[in-house]
């Protein structure tokens, strides 16, 4: 058999990006950098000068290959991965330990060189600590609130979301705010999971902040074509209006102003729709996220889930009604397009009909001058006809006829005018035979 040329990488893809095993007490940090331009989208190779094949090479490791899509190295008192997405890269760098008293004080991230993130090239669009501890961290509590009350201290008094998370063996919390140092927080307390277990909670906890950020992409640009849309739709609903009573003279100015707004439609259409699309995507994948962590009440908290239901859904929703006020306004143009050209086929039409009422009436006249002119044409063939006679008549004289010129001529007029309008007869409807035979021809053809 013969393998298809992409079976192979389609096969591995399932297995591009595994999960770590972590154990508690454990530190995670991850960055997610956006790329500054639409063509970084595309998965470059890598060369010598990307930071992490720099990184790799001061401490002896293997260097990610070219076109490395997920890369992992085990640099002895941390781990760090690296994840090339379709629009950014992920960087997660995890280290053992935790304390109990602040999580947060040392975070993973210490541990890589001080200039090296400066070295990364991208934008940070997210960037979370993560704490895994174990649950009796904190000492044998008797109630979630009380719990809850010592890990608000470590998020600096915030408002928290909490929730059980993997059916109830591990708790989570966050204020899902931006610290001094620009990362969010999030706190797992391990009941009775094993490190894959963990291993795969912890990632899902940090897909959940990466992607709501990476949808959240859409709600500028969202607010901004909601501002344009408005002034569209009020010109737009001004030019309807106008199209019930504007004068003929105007259909030149309403078709340019319709074609810059079906323009102006197409453009927004086309800023917004990737950016919108991979929004929805990210949307989906954060829902996604939440269900997979199976997340459960924690005494009066909140959940991270239903925060999000309640601040980021909305948001999603207005970039949704916002795509589909572009696509609305679209079909309003196409309909007012319809319109004007109904407009100006049945002002053609009209038009038309004007101008073979007015081939109609000059035929009409045509044929009465041609009738009159066929009769004057009788009556001068007879007259020259006529004189012919005159003269056969007088050469017949001549010749010993007894014939009286003048009575003679005078008795062919009546003959010779009935015999030329008969034979101009004639020739008219042979004429009009052969031009009614013309078009039948042509119609068998």
């Amino acid at each position: 058999m013969i393998d298809h040329p992409d079976r192979e990488a389609l096969q591995n893809e399932i297995h591009a990006r595994p999960r770590q095993a972590i154990a508690a007490p454990h530190r995670v940090s991850h960055i997610a950098l956006l790329r500054r331009r639409a063509s970084d989208a595309r998965r470059t190779p890598i060369d010598a000068s990307d930071p992490l094949a720099v990184l790799c090479a001061s401490r002896g490791l293997p260097a990610p290959s070219p076109a490395e899509t997920h890369f992992l190295a085990d640099f002895g008192t941390f781990r760090l991965k690296r994840e090339r997405h379709g629009e950014f890269d992920g960087y997660t760098i995890d280290a053992d330990g935790c304390d109990a008293l602040a999580p947060f004080a040392r975070p993973a991230l210490d541990a890589l060189p001080r200039d090296w993130l400066d070295s990364l090239p991208g934008e940070r669009i997210a960037a979370v600590h993560l704490a895994i501890l174990p649950a009796d961290a904190f000492v044998a509590q008797t109630s979630h609130e009380a719990e809850a009350g010592l890990v608000a201290r470590r998020f600096d008094g915030n408002e928290l979301c909490g929730a059980s998370v993997a059916e109830g063996d591990a708790r989570v919390y966050t204020d899902f705010r931006a610290h001094p140092d620009g990362f969010t927080r999030m706190l797992l307390l391990d009941v009775s999971m094993d490190a894959t277990r963990t291993g795969r909670e912890v990632q899902r906890l940090i897909e959940i902040d990466v992607y709501r950020m990476m949808a959240m992409l859409a709600f500028p640009l969202a607010r901004t074509t909601a501002a344009e849309l408005d002034s569209i739709e009020g010109a737009l609903g001004a030019l309807v209006a106008r199209l019930e009573q504007a004068p003929v003279s105007e259909e030149p100015e309403l078709l340019r102003e319709l074609t810059r707004l079906a323009a102006t439609v197409e453009r927004l259409a086309a800023t917004v729709g990737f950016r919108f699309g991979a929004a929805r995507a990210y949307h989906a994948l954060v829902r996604q996220r939440g269900i997979d962590l199976r997340m459960g009440r924690l005494a009066s908290l909140q959940t991270p889930i239903a925060f999000l239901e309640r601040r980021f859904d909305p948001a999603m929703a207005f970039c949704e009604s916002v795509g589909r006020r572009i696509e609305a306004a679209a079909e309003r143009v196409t309909r007012a397009s319809a319109l004007l050209r109904t407009r100006v086929d049945i002002e053609r039409e009209r038009h038309n009909q004007e101008l073979l009422s007015a081939m109609n009436r000059r035929a009409q006249l045509q044929l009465k001058l041609q009738q009159t002119v066929e009769g004057l044409s009788v009556a001068a063939i007879t007259y020259y006809a006529v004189g012919l006679a005159g003269y056969l008549f007088k050469a017949m004289r001549a010749g010993g006829w007894p014939i009286d010129v003048d009575v003679a001529t005078g008795v062919s007029v009546i003959p010779i005018a009935i015999a030329v309008a008969l034979g101009i007869r004639h020739i008219r409807e042979g004429l009009k035979r052969r031009l009614d035979a013309g078009p039948a021809r042509a119609h068998l053809d």
